[in-house]
């Protein structure tokens, strides 16, 4: 049978609960997450969670479940609706011009650059300056860092003009600010 968005929603959460116990290493989490998202069946959902202990009863695990599912359609609905509509201008990501190399972007309060949006991770990206100018790099990011409409892989040149996303935020790289 065909997985659905919340059946693999809640297998991602049900990993989350597992990595935050320390039954699962951040690397094999990071394997099953991606896995659980390209799943496409529910059967390859079930073989992600199949060696892994329960740590609620079947009824409690299911009860939680369908909170979690209550939980993720309303995180979505509220996701929706702090979006920027999607004709609307982005705002200017001013190029630093302190004289530090590194400057982070991402939703995590130690960064540079704070996000606060839900599709943005906790260390989203970097900006590095080279002697050409600076590279943005993602951080393994969930939701990715795009540049331009590509998907940034390894660290890439940015310029003034350049379209940067991260995740569902949109900018205009700047040199003035």
């Amino acid at each position: 049978m065909r997985a659905s968005d919340t059946e693999r929603d809640l297998t991602v959460d049900e990993l989350r609960e597992r990595f935050a116990e320390g039954r699962l290493s951040q690397d094999t989490f990071l394997y099953r997450m991606d896995a659980a998202l390209r799943a496409r069946e529910r059967g390859e959902l079930r073989e992600l969670l199949a060696d892994l202990p329960a740590s609620r009863s079947p009824g409690q695990r299911l009860l939680g479940w369908l909170a979690q599912a209550r939980l993720a359609a309303g995180r979505r609905i509220a996701t929706s609706l702090q979006r920027p509509e999607p004709h609307a201008e982005p705002e200017a990501l001013f190029l630093p011009r302190e004289a530090r190399n590194k400057f982070t972007i991402g939703r995590d309060t130690g960064c540079d650059l704070v996000l606060g949006d839900l599709t943005v991770s906790r260390y989203h990206a970097r900006l590095l300056r080279s002697s050409e100018g600076w590279l943005l790099r993602d951080l393994s990011s969930t939701n990715g860092t795009m540049v331009n409409g590509w998907r940034v892989t390894t660290a890439v040149a940015v310029r003034a003009g350049d379209q940067v996303s991260f995740g569902a935020m949109n900018f205009v790289v700047s040199d003035r600010g």
